[in-house]
This record gives C-alpha cells, structure tokens and sequence, in this order.
C-alpha cells in the first residue's frame, strides 16, 4: 500500500475503491458508502455525493435514450411496444450501471479537492 501516491479520482470511481490508497472496498453496499477503509483506516463516512451523481446520470441517460428511440423510430418505424421494450431497457439498466462509478467519482473528486460543508462566518 503507497498511500503517497494516491489514485486519480478518476481511477478510483471506476473502479469503486478509497480515494486515498485505491485499495480498499468504497462501497459496502450497491450504493452505501462503508464506513472506513479496510486497507488504509480512512474515514469514509464522513464523505457523502448527495444528488450530484444522480443529476448527471440522468441528463446523460435522458440524451441516450432520446437519442435512441428517435434513431429507431426514423431508420425502422417499429411498433410502440419495441420503443417500450427498448425504453425499459435502456431506462432501468444505465442509470444502475453508471450510478455506482459516478457517485465513487464525485467522492473522490470530494476527497481529493477537500470539499467541505458551506459555513457562514
């Protein structure tokens, strides 16, 4: 473990792994962020996303699925239970495949840039 070297924030979203060490589990649940590191003791309750990840899953799910169905719709004019079918699909399974990276990335972007909760002097 070379905690001098930390991973990119970019490295450590995707591959869901401690923003300081880039060994330990991040998550202990699908999206329930563990409480520490278990290679690096890192405090990692104290890092939260908030809705970010999911603001921005939704835009870039929302422009693919548009996208989509409307290619589909021009090249093939198929019935409305394949734009469904195709909707569902693409509806349910991106957000789950890019919600869990994204919210690690935004953690250790949180992590790597300091952020803290706005305080009024």
């Amino acid at each position: 473990m070379d905690i001098d070297h930390e991973p990119t924030p970019f490295a450590a979203g995707l591959r869901s792994r401690c923003p300081r060490c880039g060994d330990g589990q991040l998550f202990a649940g699908y999206l329930t962020i563990a409480d520490q590191c278990d290679v690096c003791d890192l405090d990692l309750a104290q890092l939260e996303s908030g809705d970010g990840p999911a603001f921005f899953i939704i835009l870039i799910v929302g422009f693919i699925l548009g996208a989509t169905i409307l290619y589909v719709e021009l090249s093939y004019t198929p019935s409305y239970w394949v734009h469904a079918a195709i909707a569902f699909v693409l509806g349910v399974l991106l957000p789950l495949v890019l919600l869990r990276p994204a919210k690690a990335y935004m953690i250790a972007l949180q992590y790597r840039n300091k952020a803290q909760e706005g305080r009024l002097k």
